[in-house]
């Protein structure tokens, strides 16, 4: 019956687009929508301290017929802020996100938005044992984060793509390409700032690790093509500010050989692997390079790059994992926590309840293999996304890339190498400066260097969950940034 009711609300909605080119807001309940319908005349505002917990307010904009969202106050995990959860609908897909105000000023801070990586993990794990306003501690109890980054910022969570922790389709439908999630997200981006009039204006921030390295170059791009429309429309545009990336995977064809480094060299740590296997991962590393260049990068062949990402793999990735190391931290064995801890908590109804969760929905599960199998099946990870960093860059915005030592999947070698290869007019600039130091209360916590609007940090210690490793660092990191100073 859901995926019926969603139909004729979308056909209702659309009805309702054909007369006015206003933005729509229509209050109630999921279920209940056909019962209560407003219409949000132009000038008017709505504040989100008008919205209620106990049931949605939908929301609709005049250029996206095919997306609207619904959201209400949940009060839960930071007590001393405004709380907020819902759904981004397009059509019989929902897109569950949460959204937290600011500790210091929401009135005036800039929006954040953070998404976890996989593809197919939930950013609940960003939330609940990273940089959210909370964290869980056990599977009945969080407590207070005092190094959340909705210390200086508006934030939000988002389960993204389709299929990710709460989001879901009605008919169990899954994105597979970074290219159709790009689409939803510059939506739901635009849909919020054209209906809170609060943060018309304000500085917007895209965030998030690992394959988040793939998700954010695109997202970026896609909301700032995108405000030419909005403008040219006379629509309200998202003052896109930069970009921040985590441990991310941006090259994975650059980044793959820096395995041999990590295990190897002593780059990182002491050598991991043993005399015989570091010799046939160096005689590898040169193979691996031309197989990938060949297949990967110079002329694509989905086949033959798969194949020589395969080989890569069993060569420098697997004698990794065979010994049992955390991938997350290289001084490290094994596993986490936290993970199975969220999932039984985000399953207890009375937490789904103040979260508004779809009644249809079933088990949460931290991490979905089904879209990380569909987005494997389509390549999606076989592309170089320091293109789009590139065009970024030359339009004015700003990018922080940044790492934690002591990662191993996305290693802060890895990532170097590839911003100082990337091809801008900055490139020569950033690619010149030696590494400096960058301090927290007088100790060095990290390297940067900086250039033209690209920067790269390295943060001593911390691993692939950089802010659940080194808290503090990754706040001061985060609100350096967002002032606009230099590390």
């Amino acid at each position: 019956m859901v995926g019926l009711r969603a139909a004729i609300v979308l056909l209702l909605h659309g009805l309702q687009l054909a007369r006015s080119q206003n933005v729509f807001v229509q209050s109630g309940s999921y279920e209940d929508l056909l019962e209560f319908s407003t219409t949000q005349k132009p000038g008017d505002t709505l504040e989100l301290s008008s919205l209620s917990s106990e049931g949605f307010t939908r929301l609709l904009h005049p250029f996206f017929p095919k997306h609207s969202a619904r959201i209400k106050k949940s009060h839960f995990c930071d007590e001393t802020v405004q709380a907020y959860t819902g759904y981004l609908d397009i059509g019989t897909r929902h897109t569950f996100f949460y959204f937290f105000e600011s500790r210091n000023d929401p009135e005036t801070d800039d929006v954040m938005l953070w998404t976890n990586g996989g593809p197919g993990a939930s950013s609940s794990m960003g939330l609940f044992m990273e940089l959210g306003p909370c964290n869980i501690v056990s599977p009945n109890k969080t407590a207070f984060n005092p190094y959340s980054w909705n210390s200086n910022a508006n934030i939000f969570f988002i389960d993204q793509p389709i299929g990710v922790g709460f989001s879901y389709a009605d008919f169990g439908e899954t994105v597979g390409t970074t290219e159709e999630s790009a689409k939803d997200i510059a939506a739901f981006v635009a849909i919020f700032f054209e209906t809170f009039t609060k943060f018309k204006g304000r500085g917007f921030h895209l965030s998030g690790e690992s394959y988040a390295g793939r998700y954010l170059p695109l997202y970026a791009s896609e909301i700032y093509d995108q405000n030419a429309k909005l403008a040219a429309a006379n629509l309200t545009t998202v003052n896109l500010k930069s970009v921040l990336i985590g441990n991310g995977l941006v090259d994975f064809s650059q980044q793959m050989t820096s395995f041999y480094q990590v295990q190897c060299t002593g780059a990182v740590v002491s050598p991991l692997q043993p005399i015989s296997t570091c010799v046939r991962m160096q005689k590898a590393v040169p193979r691996c390079e031309k197989w990938m260049k060949a297949a990967c990068v110079d002329h694509f062949d989905h086949m033959d790059c798969e194949a020589a990402v395969s080989f890569c793999s069993a060569e420098l990735l697997m004698p990794y994992f065979e010994k049992g190391y955390n991938p997350y931290d290289v001084t490290k064995m094994c596993c986490y926590e936290e993970p199975s801890w969220i999932e039984q908590y985000l399953n207890q109804p009375w937490v789904r309840s103040i979260l508004g969760v779809d009644s249809s929905f079933g088990n949460f599960t931290g991490s979905a293999e089904d879209v990380g199998i569909a987005f494997t099946k389509s390549g999606d990870m076989f592309h170089q996304n320091q293109l789009y960093i590139a065009e970024l860059l030359e339009r004015g915005l700003k990018v922080l890339i940044y790492a934690g030592s002591y990662d191993f999947i996305c290693n802060w070698i890895g990532v170097e190498r590839w911003t100082l290869n990337m091809e801008w007019s900055g490139q020569k600039e950033f690619a010149t400066l030696p590494l400096r130091e960058w301090k927290l209360d007088g100790k060095t916590v990290g390297e940067t260097r900086s250039a033209k609007g690209l920067s790269f940090a390295t943060v001593f210690g911390g691993g692939h969950l950089l802010p659940r490793d080194r808290p503090a660092e990754s706040l001061a990191m985060v609100n350096r940034w967002l002032a606009g100073e230099d590390l």
